[in-house]
């Protein structure tokens, strides 16, 4: 408890949802500056946030997808997190994935299947779920667990979008096990809160309460340029 009397600001990166409201809860009544990065908790305490926008992310990983030109179109989406109810960004790229389909009926003979994995996952994984399965969808940071598992049964012929510039995520986009990556530039993110609370703090400017961070996509082709 020192250590909310004796800061001015707070850069956070929300995780669990329930803890993070009542850490914050006490900054709020201290009326101490909140800048979030990475994910947006949407509640009643004052804050700015930067990162990227959860919906338009996974909306523009439906368009990804669509882009398959196969007659068999069958997507599995695999959600790979501890507390999936409570992550309202993860809430939010799996509704944007899905409403891009809905808004774009034409695009016929898609099929979409879901299956939740806790913690890391790779043991729950089986070459079955894998059958008929066309395009994947992670819509978090852990897209290299699925390309791990494909790569170790020498399954081939599935595209997989996920998110961020991981080393590992790299090694599988450049092996091919892995198509496409949404980067979330994490370190820009750190960069412009720490300039937020600057400005807040010592400048007293006038800020916006939300900065959306570009959808850069990368591929095998571009992914050195991202380094």
């Amino acid at each position: 408890m020192y250590l909310i009397f004796s800061v001015i600001g707070l850069l956070f990166s929300p995780i669990f949802y329930e803890e993070s409201l009542v850490f914050l809860e006490e900054f709020n009544k201290r009326e101490i500056p909140i800048v979030m990065i990475d994910s947006d908790i949407k509640n009643e305490i004052p804050h700015f946030y930067i990162g990227q926008d959860a919906f338009q992310s996974g909306y523009l990983a439906g368009r990804l997808i669509s882009f398959a030109v196969k007659s068999e179109r069958e997507v599995l989406i695999i959600k790979i997190a501890r507390e999936i109810e409570s992550t309202s960004v993860y809430l939010q790229r799996i509704k944007g994935f899905y409403t891009f389909f809905e808004d774009h009926p034409e695009l016929t003979n898609f099929s979409f299947s879901e299956i939740t994995i806790k913690d890391s996952g790779e043991s729950q994984l089986t070459t079955a779920m894998f059958a008929t399965i066309k395009s994947i969808f992670v819509p978090n940071s852990r897209a290299y667990i699925v390309a791990q598992f494909l790569e170790q049964h020498d399954i081939k012929g599935i595209r997989i979008i996920g998110y961020d510039f991981l080393a590992k995520n790299v090694n599988y986009l450049n092996s091919g096990f892995i198509t496409f990556l949404i980067n979330q530039k994490p370190e820009e993110q750190g960069y412009l809160a720490v300039q937020y609370l600057y400005k807040k703090l010592i400048l007293q400017e006038e800020l916006k309460p939300t900065h959306f961070m570009s959808l850069d996509i990368v591929i095998k082709e571009n992914c050195t340029f991202e380094l």
